[in-house]
């Protein structure tokens, strides 16, 4: 018997966009004879005038989507990874990631590339982990904290009269704003976020038939090896939206190769690390990536930050 499915997501163009292509991929299968997109307001949707490092908690875009989850409401939640916290509610799981787009961080600015923005230039991001990484790059910026979605974000080039803004390139992509892109960052800039590019496909523990359906439907295994990776580094470190802390994760030649970092909000103290593994290895390899950052005393960003 074919399927009926609901999805939930945030009502986001974005998140519309990424829920839009799990309903078509599910569609393709020929075993799903309907899917429901289901919007779901957030905490994170709601607080949109207080920077989100301040609203403190997780799951700040999760929450109200997995509780439908597990009332029966959706049969499947989509999320963008970096906004899944690194532990889910008992009855849920998150062990289904798609391939992953570009985890890269972007500038757009009118076409000025970030080492020709003008001195004390204005840019506007919404994350630590880009404020205190662009801080250490040219500490004469001014950074100003701007919420929202991609455009709107992109709007406040004018509105708030920034010179350049720092967005995720996998949104930017997929809703076809490429064009706008001045400048992919490069790692030793800007450190993308863990998690960042890939989709998170979250299921109840106890309905194997949707998990099998979306398991062969929509993994990608090299883009978990290294998300898993990532997260994994993550959870050691206790991370959240209130931390400088980034991770990147790649696979090259059978091989995850991963960097991570800790660094306070000015970017003048950092942490950086590199390790590499085999790919069953990806979350030990995570986890004691993050131990030897702690170590070297990022743990006193950490206890200061989180205090």
């Amino acid at each position: 018997m074919a399927l009926k499915l609901k999805i939930g997501t945030r009502s986001s163009p974005l998140a519309l966009w990424q829920a839009e292509w799990v309903k078509a991929e599910l569609l393709k299968t020929g075993r799903v004879e309907s899917v429901e997109l289901v919007k779901i307001k957030t905490s994170g949707d709601k607080i949109l005038d207080v920077p989100l490092a301040k609203v403190g908690g997780k799951g700040l875009f999760t929450k109200e989507i997995e509780e439908a989850l597990l009332r029966n409401e959706v049969d499947i939640a989509v999320h963008s990874m970096k906004d899944v916290p690194t532990q889910v509610p008992a009855g849920l799981e998150v062990k289904i990631i798609t391939e992953r787009e570009s985890p890269y961080d972007v500038l757009v600015s009118r076409g000025v590339p970030f080492a020709s923005l003008p001195q004390n230039a204005r840019v506007g991001t919404s994350s630590l982990r880009r404020r205190s990484q662009l801080k250490r790059a040219r500490p004469d910026l001014v950074i100003v904290d701007i919420r929202g979605n991609v455009q709107s974000r992109m709007k406040k080039m004018e509105t708030e009269k920034l010179d350049a803004v720092i967005l995720a390139a996998a949104g930017m992509i997929r809703l076809g704003y490429e064009k706008d892109i001045t400048e992919m960052l490069a790692l030793s800039v800007c450190l993308p976020s863990v998690g960042q590019g890939a989709l998170a496909i979250e299921t109840r523990t106890n309905d194997p038939v949707v998990q099998e359906l979306a398991h062969t439907t929509l993994h990608h295994q090299p883009s978990a090896w290294c998300v898993e990776a990532e997260r994994a580094f993550l959870r050691k470190l206790g991370g959240g939206c209130q931390v400088p802390i980034a991770g990147h994760c790649i696979l090259v030649d059978g091989v995850l190769r991963m960097e991570g970092l800790v660094c306070d909000l000015e970017g003048k103290r950092y942490f950086k690390e590199e390790a590499s593994c085999e790919p069953a290895k990806g979350e030990e390899m995570g986890t004691a990536l993050a131990e030897k950052l702690l170590r070297a005393g990022a743990d006193k960003i950490l206890a200061e930050l989180y205090c």
